[in-house]
């Protein structure tokens, strides 16, 4: 059995489970089926509480699509809920990514 169907017959038993949704999630990425992980991704970062690590990934699978504006949403919106949550750590690497951004403008 595949990691990623190790992780969907768990979800099969617990479908809310945010960390197994988030696994799925980026197994999804490593296999390439992009459009499927950032479904998972938008989906966990509208969950109650938002899952912040979910906004810097969706961030990052929408750059390497060079979706840059796409990425900027998630990245503001991926802060200030990580500021809601007082993860300070999240929001600084979200605050980097966001940065960096600056110079796809000029291309």
């Amino acid at each position: 059995m595949s990691r990623r169907e190790q992780i969907e017959a768990m979800l099969a038993d617990d479908p809310e489970d945010v960390f197994l949704r988030y696994s799925l999630a980026m197994e999804l990425r490593s296999e390439g089926e992009t459009d499927q992980s950032l479904g998972l991704l938008e989906q966990l970062t509208k969950h109650d509480p938002p899952h912040v690590a979910s906004f810097f990934m969706a961030a990052q699978q929408l750059v390497e699509r060079q979706e840059i504006e796409a990425a900027r949403t998630y990245l503001r919106d991926g802060i200030e809920e990580a500021r809601r949550q007082n993860d300070s750590h999240a929001a600084a690497e979200m605050s980097e990514l966001l940065s960096s951004l600056g110079s796809w403008d000029e291309l």
